[in-house]
């Protein structure tokens, strides 16, 4: 009787640690490919300093990056939020995308314009940002990644 209540209880236990360890495995994917809050500083440090060089662009990332400026109770920005951590995973170590909440950095969004959101920021280093505004599908996202963000760039 014994041994067969360690047998149940191992069929029962064992598939439960393997559950646990795929979701915690998936959880440090999710977080490795998380787009990143940023903050007006570190906008300053990662993106672009026109604080210091207000008179030309001059993108500091290694990698082209999009930037999300948004606000937590703007629906639009909701719809936009997972079809970016989409993009954020399908193209991780060619891109990086940030957010900007325009509640919390006010300061930001002011001065780079942004009167409407979603608003996105495109970088890539040696190029000349760009701007869109509204939701866009996956789809008209990874055109312009392609396009715009990895011309040039060799692509798997």
């Amino acid at each position: 009787m014994n041994v067969l209540k360690m047998m149940v209880l191992g069929v029962m236990v064992f598939p439960v640690f393997g559950v646990y360890a795929s979701e915690k495995e998936n959880e440090k994917i999710n977080k490795q490919v998380e787009v990143k809050e940023l903050t007006k500083a570190e906008f300053l440090e990662l993106v672009y300093d026109y604080e210091a060089n207000p008179q030309e662009w001059k993108y500091k990332g290694d990698k082209p990056c999009i930037v999300d400026f948004y606000a937590s109770w703007c629906g639009p920005c909701r719809m936009l939020s997972p079809i970016l951590k989409e993009i954020a995973k399908e193209y991780e170590g060619k891109i990086k995308v940030y957010k900007i909440d325009v509640d919390k950095e006010k300061a930001l969004a002011a001065d780079f314009h942004i009167q409407s959101i979603p608003a996105l920021l495109w970088c890539a280093p040696d190029r000349k940002p760009m701007m869109t505004n509204g939701v866009l599908s996956k789809g008209e996202l990874k055109k312009i990644v392609e396009e715009k963000l990895l011309t040039g760039e060799k692509k798997n």
